[in-house]
């Protein structure tokens, strides 16, 4: 088989990691292609022995991996207790190990790790950073003007509240800031899905007013009117849906007339000013655009992604999901683990994100309470 996954829930880490290796070693064999560690917090303090035996006794070509509040494998999922899930595979193509750095300057940011050949002949980008000390989102409109056509799948590390408590793993090394990667070429690339876990609701309107955030008319009409009357008109249950929160669905292919699953680009809604019947919009929403409002539930993000998987096939898949699932939406820890698994087979592994990347009509972006999957046939 050409990716395997494997999983320890052995709290002492020199057990853990010999177990996880071994099981690879078993199945796969040694010196993959690839291959990516994902560790709970009870590990953090040892990642650097772990991250030195998997490069030693695996020697795989390109090795990544995170420190995350919870891992997956196969069709579990670990939240509360020490999980060490490691994931490795041979690939058609090649693959090229980056660390990326950024400094903010007078200037902006100031990115290293970015540029070279292997970026400019990519045909995909997994990325995995700190969210304390990475600016994800633009770093992804730096891509967005330099490689357009790049995919970018990944998520935030997760397993800190604060500056230096996260590890990211590049080869046998351990970082503390940053973001590691896996730069694919075009024999390599996964196809990518990205599951935001919202219905819409309504119908769609234009934005006929707004300046960044605030959104002040909805097809000629204050904006808080629009989504008054939107709400009105729902049935109960997705009237208390709505009362437990709104989003906005940002249309991104405006050449598409009929918008469906995958058409949105989801930000929160975060305010609203009822003398000016304007909504504050958790992202920019240009003049011109259309959106429609949309209502997110554990059924809806289940059903959401069981259908986005539908239909694809995969040997291996990483799986980046919010740390907001799993137990505290769907009040199961194994739930996305148990449909991409159930669906896919293979080897599916994966972490719980503090935010979570992938592109939505061709557009990267940073995502939340999202799973987003790299597939590998």
């Amino acid at each position: 088989m050409p990716f395997v996954a494997a999983l320890s829930e052995h709290p002492v880490p020199a057990v853990a990691v010999g177990a996880a290796v071994g099981d690879v070693v078993e199945r796969l064999g040694s010196a993959p292609d690839v291959a990516v560690l994902f560790v709970t917090p009870h590990h953090v303090g040892a990642l650097e022995d772990i991250a030195a035996a998997v490069q030693t006794l695996l020697d795989p070509t390109a090795f990544i991996g995170a420190t995350a509040v919870a891992v997956l494998v196969g069709d579990r999922g670990v939240e509360d207790g020490p999980g060490l899930a490691l994931w490795a595979g041979r690939l058609a193509g090649t693959v090229t190990p980056v660390h990326l750095t950024a400094d903010q300057t007078e200037d902006g940011w100031h990115l290293d790790g970015l540029a070279g050949e292997a970026l400019d002949r990519a045909g995909s980008l997994v990325l995995v950073a700190d969210p304390f000390t990475f600016p994800v989102s633009e770093v992804l409109e730096r891509l967005r003007s330099s490689h357009p056509d790049l995919p970018v799948i990944g998520g935030l590390a997760s397993a800190a509240r604060g500056p230096g408590g996260n590890r990211l793993v590049i080869g046998g090394r351990v970082a503390t800031h940053g973001a590691v990667g896996l730069v694919l070429d075009a024999a390599a690339t996964p196809s990518t899905v990205v599951s935001q876990g919202c219905r819409p609701i309504g119908q769609p309107f234009t934005v006929t007013d707004a300046e960044r955030q605030i959104v002040k008319e909805l097809a000629g009409r204050p904006a808080l009117e629009r989504l008054m009357e939107t709400v009105e008109a729902l049935d109960p249950i997705d009237r208390a849906l709505a009362a437990q929160g709104l989003l906005c669905g940002i249309v991104i292919d405006e050449r598409n007339l009929d918008h469906g699953r995958g058409d949105f680009l989801v930000r929160g809604l975060i305010g609203a000013d009822r003398d000016a019947g304007a909504l504050a919009v958790a992202g920019e929403v240009p003049i011109g655009a259309t959106i429609q409002f949309q209502v997110r539930d554990a059924a809806t993000a289940g059903e959401d992604l069981t259908a986005l998987l539908a239909g694809q096939e995969a040997s291996g898949a990483l799986v980046f999901t919010c740390n907001g699932r799993g137990t505290d939406m769907f009040g199961d820890a194994h739930h996305d683990a148990t449909i991409v698994h159930g669906l896919l087979g293979g080897a599916v592994a994966g972490m719980f994100c503090a935010g979570e990347v992938g592109p939505i009509a061709g557009r990267n972006a940073l995502h939340g309470f999202t799973a987003s999957m790299a597939l590998f046939r």
